[in-house]
């Protein structure tokens, strides 16, 4: 089927959806957040959680007095590694970022944080949390309960959310790697997908009362409604291909969303009352940061023999990741407190970078890495690395042993929030012929 569709751009798409949020009395900045969290879904290529989202899940919710417009973040419970809290019904993605922003700064200063927090409501695409702990060289793992949707296996019966488990990894490329799915095979918003350009939902993916699947978009949208209909976990109808496995796995996320915060679970999360009412949806969600730094060690060596065609995609990665650091901050102003700079050699031991007005000191191999940063999309030959950053010729360009070693600065800056932003500085190398 061809798409016939209109498209506009993301700035008039977040404007528009800021602007609503606003109306309805959201907060001007959680109003920014949820729908930049939307948008960001749709970016990825993930429909079934972007804009489509934004009147049937938030605006109807706010205006039928079931969802809270302005978010109460409340920790009931704390340690340093740890932390629960109750998100009073309010806006999902302004709790999810919270809470995961809370774990990560628990792991920055003990190597790992975890945060459970209930009453909360739909949080969008899971990966954006994750994410969150790749910007930070983390690994980030988050998960949510939802309303019952999935039948366990060998069942009929929605008693599970499609409760998915994501987890995000930083690695040298360009972009990180995240897994973000539902433990069952389809998600509610796939079905409205489907529904909403006239398509079929594949034969599988729902089970009817009778144990046979239903392909009808818009009757299985009724069902979910009335109970008639429920998705299927990972594997599918019965144990054939193994659908036990995405029930269980669906299982330990809603124990995980719900436990540990002494939360809602399964039909407690209907949103439907004793009498028939709507009534809040209070999901469960956890968040974990994983401080990859916390198993290297600062002082730390990693030794690897390195081609010079290795050497030179290590290093044009640390590049491109200080080129993403650099666009962040936005406008920045470099000053040294040498007095000549004689090209790239420094004799200072340190050297001052100014961030918004505010003076940073880093090391002159931090500085000269900068340097090479302010060349983006070139491609540097063994020798320039070596005379650039080390100040030597190659001597020997077959073989390269390349000691990593973490020379981080850690700087705290205030863009928007009264809440600081902490930005690491990247890896550097060192480099010695091979013995």
């Amino acid at each position: 089927m061809q798409e016939k569709r209109p498209f506009i751009s993301w700035e008039l798409a977040e404007d528009f959806m800021a602007a609503v949020f606003e109306k309805h009395g959201v907060p001007e900045s959680d109003a920014h957040i949820c729908a930049e969290v939307l948008l960001e879904s749709d970016r990825r290529g993930i429909e079934s959680h972007g804009c489509n989202r934004f009147k049937p899940i938030y605006i109807d919710r706010i205006r039928d007095g079931i969802l809270n417009p302005k978010t109460e973040f409340e920790i009931v419970k704390e340690t340093a590694t740890t932390a629960v809290a109750d998100g009073h019904n309010g806006m999902g993605m302004v709790i999810g970022i919270k809470a995961m922003q809370l774990a990560i700064d628990k792991a920055k200063a003990y190597g790992m944080g975890m945060v459970a927090v209930r009453n909360s409501t739909h949080y969008g695409i899971a990966g954006y949390y994750a994410t969150m702990c790749t910007e930070n060289d983390m690994i980030g793992i988050t998960g949510t309960n939802a309303r019952p949707s999935i039948a366990p296996t060998f069942g009929v019966e929605n008693m599970l959310g499609t409760n998915p488990i994501t987890f995000g990894l930083p690695t040298d490329e360009d972009f990180p790697f995240v897994l973000d799915c539902a433990t069952s095979i389809s998600q509610r918003g796939k079905i409205e997908f489907y529904a909403r350009n006239g398509m079929d939902t594949p034969s599988g993916m729902v089970i009817g009362r009778d144990g046979t699947a239903l392909t009808d978009s818009e009757e299985i949208l009724r069902g979910l409604n009335s109970g008639e209909a429920a998705l299927t976990p990972l594997g599918g109808i019965g144990e054939e291909l193994a659908g036990y496995k995405g029930y269980g796995y669906a299982t330990v996320v809603e124990i995980l969303s719900a436990a540990l915060q002494a939360g809602s679970f399964l039909k407690m999360l209907s949103g439907i009352g004793e009498n028939g009412e709507k009534i809040p949806y209070p999901l469960g969600h956890f968040f974990i940061a994983i401080d990859t730094e916390a198993f290297m060690g600062a002082d730390d060596y990693v030794t690897k023999p390195f081609t010079p065609m290795e050497l030179l995609a290590r290093v044009n990665s640390q590049l491109r990741r200080y080129k993403r650091f650099m666009e962040r901050l936005g406008s920045t102003q470099i000053s040294r407190t040498v007095h000549t700079i004689g090209g790239l050699e420094l004799n200072e031991e340190t050297v001052e970078v100014t961030v918004d007005g505010e003076p940073v000191k880093m090391t002159p191999m931090e500085f000269k890495i900068l340097l090479l940063m302010k060349n983006p999309g070139r491609v540097f030959s063994a020798d320039e690395i070596y005379e650039r950053v080390w100040n030597e010729r190659a001597v020997n360009t077959d073989t390269i042993m390349v000691h990593v070693r973490n020379i981080r600065e850690k700087i705290e800056i205030n863009p928007k929030e009264p809440k600081y932003l902490k930005v690491v500085w990247g890896v550097g190398y060192k480099i010695e012929k091979q013995a």
